[in-house]
């Protein structure tokens, strides 16, 4: 069965985060990218790697459901879904993938490696298929093929 949900990222620096004042439990990140300002809602619901605590300067990818509705203001404001903090030089994905390792929109084709570390959303190991999950992915670089193909660092399984 093939996913409903599907989610972009966007890389950026924090620049600012900031308390909704009418909202107690959610914050607002603004991220620097090449193309501007964007906003990103943070909840209770948002996932965010390994429980970072956010700062300034950080450099992010954050993703949102491109199902949900967004307000058409400026700057663009989105729901976070899931934040990574991320390196230069290192990408990170958020997809469904298919029991052949193969993302739900044919962006990227996975190649495990006994150097790929696995993990549930809570860091507990990974000991099962990967197919047929949502994960995220870490990895830096692909092939020239289509699909692109990677050996990716380390995978978040969310089952």
């Amino acid at each position: 069965m093939r996913p409903t949900t599907y989610y972009t990222g966007i890389t950026g620096i924090i620049e600012r985060i900031a308390p909704i004042r009418s909202e107690c439990c959610n914050q607002i990140v603004s991220i620097r990218t090449m193309d501007g300002m964007i906003n990103f809602i943070l909840s209770p619901g948002t996932y965010i790697v390994d429980n970072a605590p956010l700062r300034t300067g950080m450099r992010v990818t954050a993703f949102y459901d491109t199902s949900q509705p967004v307000p058409l203001i400026y700057p663009p404001q989105y729901q976070a879904a899931f934040i990574a903090r991320t390196e230069p030089g290192e990408n990170v994905m958020v997809a469904y993938f298919d029991k052949d390792l193969l993302s739900s929109e044919n962006q990227l084709k996975l190649n495990i490696s006994s150097d790929t570390r696995v993990t549930t959303a809570n860091g507990q190991r990974f000991t099962c298929s990967l197919g047929n999950h949502l994960l995220m992915v870490y990895y830096g670089a692909t092939t020239r093929s289509i699909p692109p193909q990677t050996n990716p660092e380390r995978i978040i399984v969310f089952c």
